[in-house]
Parts: structure tokens; C-alpha cells; sequence
């Protein structure tokens, strides 16, 4: 494994304040369908997504965000795709779980585990959402260069998607559920943020990943900060000097490594 998967620490955090400035539609595969893809249509037809848009309302420049268990509706991840519009891509966050998301801050008798093994969607139901996203950011929204975020849970699917003709550079924070077969089969600009405390991306499993890293030929980021713990860069407490200054950072550097490696 290039992380372990979820744990207690991914299921808390605090939410932040602002008021979201995107807004939420449905998605769909807008081509000729065969039957094979049917049930897939179906799928996305029912998949809310929020959009964020640069000023200029250009989507030449995209990213989709794939998000932590707590999906699109927590205000944190919303704030976070409106940063990126700001910064001038245009952004979409669909809903992997379609609604069936863990609570923020659950109650202590909360069943992490048991709704992970459960309820939590896998790959099967993951992977045809995140086809038919980028099919349609890059077909009926004229997408040109698109990149891939994911937080946690996401980080997966931005390694798994981080192929030619699919994502064209990455960005994950505090990864989980990443194979080691699935960080060696990127194929495009890779940047990691890593947080000092984090049992799901502990140091032996980021000296991993940067030995695969290593042996690929795609640029690659491994940034690691201190005093924070996994699920710092969308859900720190921001009244934590160390914590605010992580988190900040942490989007500073997936900017920056959008503006290198995506923008034309």
C-alpha cells in the first residue's frame, strides 16, 4: 500500500465559515450511449456536482476535486473549489457517495469501520462517476488541460485517474486507500501534501511513495508539515496558528503546481 485506509482521524475536523459562492448541478454522459454504459448513465444522472467558476467563466483550465468522506456538501470543500475558481480554474466537486457520507465530528458510538466495510463505495461506483466527470468537463465543457485534486479518500482516485487523455497533473493531501500498483501507474505530474501526525499516510508509507516516485518519469512533490494531523489541508482548525499556516500552505502549493504543470 502507498496509504493505509481511513481511520478514526479522517472522520473529524471543524467546519468553516464563509458562504460558498458556486452552485450545485447534475451531470451526465451527454454521448450516444451503448449498453454497457446505460447503468452508468443512470448513475450520473442522479450525481449532484458543484460548480465554481474563474471570473471570466473560462473552463479551458479545470480541476475536479475529489473529496474526503465527508463529500460535497460540507461547507469546507466547497470554500476550497471557490480558492481554486479564484485562482482561475474552473471547478467541479461531484458526489462520489450520493449523500451516504459520514457526519462531521460523529458521536463517539459512530461506527467508522462498520461504515467503511458497509456503506462506503468502492472502486466499482467510484470509477464510473469519476469517467463520466471528466468525459463531460472534457466534451460538453471544452475542457482542455484538466487536473485532478483529492483529499483523503480522493487521493485515490486523482492516482487512479492520472492518466493520458483522463487527469493531466495531480494534487493529493493526506492520501488513503492508494495501492502501490495505483501510485506506479501515473502518468502525469504528481504533488503530495503530507501531515506530520497521520496514521494513514504514515512516514514509511510516504518513503515508499517517494521511492516509487523516484523510479517514474513524471515530475513529482512531496511536501511534509509539521505540527498538523491527517485531514489538515480542508478541515484544520483554523484558530491554530501552526494548523491555519499548514492549511493555507498546503493550497498555496497545489496552485503553484497547477499554474507549472496545467495551465497553457
Amino acid at each position: 500500500m502507498a496509504s493505509n485506509p481511513p481511520g478514526r482521524c479522517c472522520a473529524v475536523g471543524v467546519k468553516h465559515e464563509g458562504q460558498a459562492q458556486g452552485e450545485m448541478k447534475k451531470i451526465g454522459d451527454g454521448g450516444k450511449l451503448t449498453p454497457l454504459r446505460e447503468e452508468q448513465n443512470k448513475l450520473m444522472r442522479a450525481v449532484r456536482t458543484y460548480f465554481a467558476y474563474p471570473e471570466d467563466k473560462s473552463t479551458q483550465n479545470a480541476i475536479v476535486i475529489f473529496t474526503d468522506i465527508f463529500g460535497i456538501d460540507l461547507n469546507n470543500v466547497q470554500l476550497v473549489a471557490d480558492q481554486f475558481a479564484a485562482n482561475g480554474y474552473f471547478t467541479v466537486v461531484p458526489d462520489l457517495f450520493n449523500g451516504n457520507v459520514v457526519p462531521a465530528n460523529p458521536p463517539a458510538d459512530f461506527d467508522l469501520m462498520k461504515w467503511v466495510q458497509n456503506e462506503m463505495p468502492h472502486v466499482p461506483k467510484v470509477d464510473p462517476i469519476a469517467e463520466a466527470t471528466i468525459k463531460h468537463l472534457r466534451g460538453e465543457l471544452g475542457v482542455k488541460r484538466l487536473g485532478g485534486v483529492g483529499y483523503c479518500f480522493g487521493g485515490k482516485y486523482v492516482c487512479r485517474w492520472l492518466k493520458e487523455g483522463k487527469l493531466d497533473v495531480g494534487y493529493t493531501a493526506h492520501p488513503s486507500f492508494v495501492d502501490k500498483e495505483e501510485l506506479e501507474g501515473i502518468k502525469g505530474p504528481l504533488s503530495i501534501a503530507a501531515a506530520e501526525t497521520d496514521n494513514v499516510f504514515p512516514a514509511g508509507l510516504r518513503r515508499e511513495s517517494e521511492d516509487i516516485l523516484q523510479k517514474l518519469k513524471v515530475p513529482y512533490q512531496i511536501n511534509l508539515f509539521s505540527d498538523v494531523e491527517h485531514g489538515f489541508a480542508v478541515r484544520a482548525d483554523l484558530s491554530i496558528k501552526p494548523a491555519r499556516f499548514a492549511k493555507e500552505q498546503a493550497f498555496v502549493q497545489a496552485v503553484a503546481w497547477f499554474d507549472e504543470y496545467l495551465k497553457q
